[in-house]
């Protein structure tokens, strides 16, 4: 009998360079929202901040999308099946990272941060496997 964990089906060592990428379209999708509310002078004198920002999306995104599968053997195989999968795991680990946001770390979860953190966050993680499978 094989020893097949749920995990283990969730996560496959091709999908190292989609994690990869997915950590910077996340960072660089929360980075250009802080800037856009902050100024630089803020973010350089309060450089704790932009980690309370990353924080709760990179812990959701950490706990969900592996189980909704963003890291499987069909992940890495086309674009085709891997930009749903992490849009389908997107969804869900923005919410957490909402609740997050919400209730554990500073800041808030105002319904048009929610719409905006599902659509933009949805179009970098799709958009970066998109380019990604197209220019591998």
């Amino acid at each position: 009998m094989a020893d097949s964990s749920f995990l283990a089906t969730r996560l496959d060592r091709g999908a190292v360079p989609l994690a990869i990428g997915d950590l910077l379209a996340l960072i660089a999708l929360l980075t250009v929202g802080a800037t856009n509310h902050s100024s630089v002078e803020f973010l350089s004198a309060n450089p704790l901040y932009l980690l309370e920002v990353y924080a709760p999306f990179l812990i959701a995104w950490a706990l969900i999308a592996p189980l909704v599968g963003a890291y499987s053997a069909g992940a890495v195989e086309t674009a085709k099946s891997s930009v749903p999968l992490a849009v389908r795991s997107w969804i869900p680990a923005a919410v957490v990272g909402l609740a997050l946001r919400e209730f554990v770390f500073r800041g808030g979860a105002a319904p048009a941060f929610a719409v905006v953190m599902l659509v933009l966050g949805s179009v970098a993680l799709g958009g970066w496997r998109a380019l990604y499978f197209k220019l591998r």
